[in-house]
């Protein structure tokens, strides 16, 4: 920028750096979407069409920026966990927030036709948009846990106020007044009884939200659809208790493929082999397929995390360089600062 006399008025703008080492969150919410539903005749509760264009927008917001490992979503928000270590945008507030809210906002119209194709747009959507840093797993985890409790918290109160109005007569007024104080309980009875609908047949999509994760798969195992199996370094005593355990035991050739032995030490004498951790440099790190896929399953319990333990770590998930990655594998590029 030229140094002129007006050069000045940048000292009034003001770093918004987010704090370094934590998780990013940023959640985007439909601004007046009770309003913007009913002027595109959305249907109640759930209108399948409006929420896989959210999809769409979601995951082509995660195809775009690589440190987004996971989002969910339900009705008219979506929520975006940027891994631990990213350095997108040097961590700028304002300018992560601000980008992210206008992509996700430009696919959702961009898309709209091919979901409501004899639904013209009226007039524009838009998004309001936070970010929450997050200093744990465990503080991640109860986040999400917390958005598909709350999905299903919604979903069945929605779908229990709209079937007393569509199928029962009432008006919204008279439909609340019934719902107050109810429990999850009482809904069910109420759905099954009244008007024979089973709320455990419903669509996972309607209860549980949208799950949209980033898979890894190695590429040399892609059309296998497996994934690789790290090596372990062992021992000298650990290698042979491993020979001594094998059915024929015909030396280090019959240890499992993903077993490696430990380099053997220079001293004869020496039993015990010396510490030599295994180096790993960035230019021979290993890159690794990914692809984003949509799911609608559990996130609160443990299996969908221990199946997917590369979400939370604090590292790059193309290359698995740890920290800040600098391996120019789309995940980070210097002309995103």
């Amino acid at each position: 920028m030229a140094g002129t006399k007006f050069a000045y008025v940048r000292n009034f703008e003001l770093p918004d750096p987010l704090l370094p080492d934590t998780y990013l969150v940023c959640r985007l919410d439909g601004h007046s979407f009770h309003r913007f539903s009913d002027e595109h005749g959305f249907a109640k509760p759930n209108d399948e069409r409006a929420l896989q264009l959210m999809d769409h927008a979601a995951k082509s917001a995660m195809i775009e920026f690589r440190d987004i490992m996971l989002a969910f979503g339900e009705s008219d928000e979506f929520s975006f966990l940027f891994r631990k270590s990213t350095n997108l945008y040097n961590r700028r507030h304002s300018k992560i927030l601000t980008t992210l809210t206008s992509y996700f906002t430009s696919c959702y119209v961009l898309n709209w036709s091919q979901y409501f194709p004899d639904t013209p747009l009226r007039y524009p959507p838009s998004f309001d948009g936070r970010i929450v840093v997050y200093p744990t797993e465990r503080a991640i985890r109860d986040y999400f846990s917390w958005r598909q409790a709350d999905t299903h918290i919604n979903n069945l109160y929605n779908t229990t106020f709209w079937a007393l109005i569509q199928k029962g007569g009432q008006t919204t007024t008279e439909a609340h007044a019934t719902l107050r104080g109810t429990v999850s309980a009482t809904k069910h009875e109420m759905l099954f009884s009244r008007f024979g609908i089973n709320y455990n047949a419903i669509s996972q999509r309607f209860k549980k939200g949208s799950v949209i994760v980033r898979e890894i798969v190695a590429p040399e195992l892609l059309d296998k659809g497996e994934y690789p199996e790290p090596p372990m370094l062992l021992t000298r005593s650990e290698v042979n208790q491993a020979r001594d355990q094998s059915p024929e035991r015909s030396g280090a050739s019959d240890l499992p493929a993903n077993i490696l032995p430990h380099p053997q030490p220079t001293n004869e004498d020496d039993e015990t082999p010396p510490f030599d951790p295994p180096r790993q440099t960035r230019s021979k790190a290993k890159k690794l397929e990914t692809t984003v896929e949509v799911l609608h399953c559990d996130i609160i319990g443990d299996e969908f995390w221990l199946a997917r333990p590369h979400l939370l770590e604090n590292r790059c998930s193309i290359c698995k360089t740890r920290e800040t990655c600098h391996c120019h594998c789309q995940c980070w590029s210097p002309l995103r600062k």
